[in-house]
């Protein structure tokens, strides 16, 4: 039986990846630092919840040891360049080593569309630099690149659901910056498929290792925004921000109590579209053919208006 270690396991699109590498019945170790936080796969067949943290590497060289490969999907949104280095470029380093010490030679990796060494924000940068530290290292890697992913559960297109049941009108920063939003189904399909091949060592070499996942369609943010109310039941006038309105907001957005839900590198991010280069293989190169967001957000974006605690936010005026 194959054995695969997953890091990130635990969130949304990891989630995700152990249900349906769960009924390929290999073996799946995830690591999380949390109990709490692996309710979701800890009853799925053929997986062990480990509970620790991934920075450690004494922990991430006594897991990796014994497994066929092993699936990094860990990664943050928001931070300081060095959280961003922490998370993206340290932590792989780490796996790295621990790889290599081990012997075990297969790592998928789960990067972003838009990594580059020079694109605008710390978090696309950081993301090519872990890139390079893998591409670099001698290793058996294959390479994810998704675009926005969506799904049941997604803190995207939900989020501005509820923002729009909320407010009378939606400000918006980066209202005209392009997506290709995938569903989470067909990432995890796509990684499923890409772990199949680096065991039967099937993947080519050079870009021939690196896939963008993106969905069939593009469309600006404010058309996914008009889209995310539209099906949730109470769509808003968008009210697109100029850029020095937009840096204030995410701001103010970065220092408000509570979950950070736009930064200034969020902002940053948004400089260049986030559409297929058409220069690495997509997800028909894995037998996958993307589905389309207007067939899946409305099935869940429709129960937005249903959420108990935010009709009582409603009603008292706030959000």
């Amino acid at each position: 039986m194959q054995r695969f270690l997953v890091l990130g396991g635990t969130g949304f699109i990891g989630r995700h990846f152990c249900e349906k590498a769960s009924e390929l019945e290999c073996r799946l170790t995830v690591l999380t630092r949390r109990s709490d936080s692996a309710k979701a796969v800890q009853t799925l067949p053929w997986v062990d919840v480990i509970v620790g943290d991934a920075h450690d590497e004494a922990t991430l060289n006594r897991l990796v040891a014994g497994h066929d490969a092993v699936v990094n999907l860990v990664a943050i949104l928001h931070g300081s360049e060095a959280a961003f280095h922490r998370v993206h470029v340290a932590l792989v380093e780490k796996l790295v080593r621990a790889c290599q010490t081990s012997g075990v030679r297969r790592v998928l990796h789960v990067s972003a569309l838009g990594a580059a060494p020079d694109a605008p924000s710390m978090y696309q940068r950081s993301k090519a630099q872990g890139e390079a530290v893998l591409t670099a290292s001698g290793l058996d890697v294959a390479l994810l690149r998704p675009s926005v992913v969506f799904g049941a559960g997604d803190q995207f297109l939900n989020l501005f659901a509820k923002l729009q049941a909320v407010f009378p009108v939606m400000p918006l920063a980066g209202a005209k910056t392009r997506f290709q939003p995938v569903w989470v189904e067909d990432v995890a399909q796509a990684m499923v498929e890409l772990l199949q091949r680096l065991v039967r060592g099937t993947l080519t070499v050079g870009a021939g290792r690196v896939f963008e996942a993106c969905g069939p369609d593009v469309f600006t943010l404010a058309d996914l925004v008009r889209l995310a109310g539209r099906y949730a039941g109470h769509p808003r006038p968008i009210l697109p921000l100029p850029a020095a309105l937009a840096r204030l907001q995410a701001l103010l957005m970065e220092f408000a109590p509570g979950k950070t839900l736009m930064s200034r590198d969020n902002l940053d991010s948004m400089r260049v579209d986030n559409v297929a280069t058409g220069k690495v293989a997509g997800l028909l190169a894995l037998g996958i053919s993307a589905s389309a967001l207007e067939t899946i957000a409305p099935s869940y974006l429709q129960a937005v208006d249903s959420d108990p605690m935010l009709k009582r936010r409603r009603s008292a005026g706030r959000f």
